[in-house]
């Protein structure tokens, strides 16, 4: 009897799925055929036994690239380790690829199958999966799958932005719109501006330059000897400048009034900013052609690579083309005019605007179109598929170039391809170490960097929580020290002090408000009207200390009260004292009336 076990390795995770025990598994075909189809059916022959989740999408990522290269993983090797029978003689297990079956046959020992029944089995278990794991449902396993699949071929791809020929497709269209706009608007300018000053216009070709000139001119009439230099500078010529002075003197122009010179200046000036833009746009080209296709622009130049790459859609497309495809591009419609009249093809395309076919004599622009687009696309496959970009093979091709023309001219021989190839081989191999040293370099100040700030981060975070531990015990502190004031005061106010501490600290005189006064009063007096028995049991020396203390808080000035307000006796010795003097009013007030 041979036991059966199936890896299934899914996105979500690696499954191993057991089949009931027979002597040959082929006998297994037929039924599994049948009940591929029917869960229920499946269910009774195929039982999960684990199922191993990936943690995370990077881990599934890593488990992709292993199966496909036929590595191993340590996922993998723990999952069979694990729940496969130790007798590894009498366990079959089936895998979907043969890479994977081979390392798992050579490094853990389990024999391994594919192909036959085993295919038919995880075609049912690729239907039925979610089914058979629980907690997963479809919607989740094809989200699973859709995501891996992204990751998956983004990291075989290896895509580079520094490599993105989009950037080129935008720029080239964009530098050929500018030009027809450019163009469009310089002859406005010549147009509107010649009703005023007709003479610059023969004097002065360059678009921009005369949108300067009428930008700094204005009225001719102001024109003097004094903008000379700086005539001279716009113009570069300083007899053009001069000229431009004299033609102003005697001009047949109409006069034109401000408001008119306002507009023309302004509509000038942007013409100008266009055209300064243009020359920024142009070397952003060329910076971003010698990093993308740095071989085809040596050899044809930037703005025509750009244009061979914007024609075709990328510069993949343009390396799949041959070499008679890339010589008519850009001349499609001539071509198929010609195949339908039956005329005469065209010789070239594109291609047609580099400065070799134009220096060629004209029985030979076809023969020198034609090897130029063979150069082309030799170029561009170098560009396409090399690692690191670099510009040695182009040079070399242009060389071949200049060569063949010398050769269709005077007819010296030129060197076999053979040769020249083997130089621009060990030429590559040196500037591409170069690079790989720069970019090492670059790498390396980028990572001190980062190291450095990281280090600064740290020590930020280290000093604020350091902060903080004293900040809290000083605020612990604080609340802990008004207790203690607090607690001191309380026995004051209660009268419970020990006279050798009243004595100690003698108190600081206050001047006090009537209405202070009288609750302060009021507060002694509900002090001093405690139970007798609380007063006996006071010690002999505190009640000895209460009439000392009353005597001291007797206050030296004599208050005076309100009819509404009375004074309230805060005690027995107070009373006293209050009714003696009482009396002696008394007294006083009887001796007056007998006196007079």
């Amino acid at each position: 009897m041979v036991l059966l076990h199936v890896l299934f390795e899914h996105a979500v995770g690696y499954a191993l799925f057991t089949l009931k025990e027979v002597e040959e598994i082929s006998l297994l075909q037929p039924q599994v055929e049948e009940c591929v189809l029917n869960l229920g059916k499946f269910h009774s022959i195929v039982r999960l036994v684990a199922f191993c989740p990936f943690s995370s999408s990077q881990v599934a990522l890593e488990n992709a690239n292993a199966v496909s290269e036929g590595i191993v993983h340590e996922d993998l090797r723990l999952l069979l380790e694990t729940h496969l029978p130790p007798k590894k003689k009498k366990v079959l297990l089936g895998v979907g690829d043969p890479k994977i079956g081979a390392a798992i046959q050579e490094e853990l020992g389990y024999n391994c199958q594919t192909g036959g029944v085993i295919a038919e089995i995880l075609r049912g278990v690729r239907l039925h999966f979610h089914n058979l794991v629980k907690g997963l449902t479809d919607l989740s396993a094809c989200k699973a799958q859709l995501g891996l699949g992204h990751s998956y071929s983004r990291a075989k791809v290896k895509f580079n932005v520094n490599r993105v020929d989009n950037m080129i497709i935008q720029s080239i269209s964009l530098l050929d719109q500018l030009d027809k706009d450019i163009n469009t608007f310089s002859m406005r300018v010549r147009e509107w501006y010649g009703y005023h000053f007709p003479e610059l216009v023969k004097i002065i070709n360059d678009n921009a330059t005369y949108c300067r000139l009428a930008q700094f001119i204005g009225n001719r009439r102001e024109l003097n000897e004094e903008k000379l230099e700086k005539l001279e500078e716009l113009t570069m010529d300083g007899a053009k400048a001069k000229a431009i002075l004299d033609a102003s003197r005697s001009s047949m122009g109409m006069d034109i009034s401000a408001i008119d010179l306002i507009n023309i200046e302004s509509f000038s000036s942007r013409v100008v900013s266009l055209s300064e833009y243009r020359q920024s746009l142009h070397t952003y080209l060329r910076s971003k052609m010698s990093q993308v296709a740095p071989s085809l622009s040596a050899l044809i130049g930037e703005a025509v690579g750009a244009r061979l790459i914007a024609h075709a859609g990328s510069l993949t497309n343009l390396a799949k083309y041959p070499a008679s495809t890339v010589q008519i591009l850009g001349a499609e419609k001539a071509l198929f005019r010609a195949l339908k009249t039956r005329g005469n093809t065209p010789k070239y395309g594109l291609i047609f605007h580099s400065t070799f076919i134009g220096r060629a004599a004209a029985k030979n622009k076809g023969r020198i179109s034609r090897y130029l687009a063979n150069k082309c696309s030799i170029a561009s496959r170098i560009d396409c598929f090399s690692e690191v970009p670099t510009s040695v093979f182009g040079e070399k091709l242009r060389e071949q170039v200049e060569e063949r023309l010398s050769f269709y001219e005077t007819g010296e021989i030129p060197r076999k391809n053979l040769e020249v190839m083997k130089e621009a081989m060990v030429q590559a191999e040196e500037a591409a170490v170069e690079i790989t040293r720069k970019l090492e370099k670059q790498e390396k100040k980028r990572l001190k960097k980062e190291k450095k700030r990281l280090a600064a981060l740290a020590a930020l975070a280290s000093s604020e929580n350091s902060s903080t531990p004293e900040e809290h015990e000083e605020t612990q502190e604080k609340p802990k020290k008004k207790k203690k004031q607090k607690f001191q005061e309380a026995p004051q106010e209660n009268g419970m002090d020990e006279p050798s501490v009243s004595a100690s600290k003698p108190k600081k005189k206050k001047s006090f408000s009537k209405e202070e006064l009288i609750s302060s009063d009021l507060e002694e007096t509900a002090g001093g009207s405690t139970s007798p028995q609380k007063r006996k049991s006071l010690p002999k020396e505190e009640a000895a200390s209460e009439p000392e203390e009353a005597a001291r808080s007797v206050p030296k000035k004599k208050r005076k009260f309100s009819s509404k307000e009375e004074p309230v006796s805060s005690g027995p010795e107070e009373a006293a004292a209050s009714k003696g003097i009482a009396k002696k009013k008394k007294k006083k007030l009887q001796r007056t009336p007998q006196e007079d």
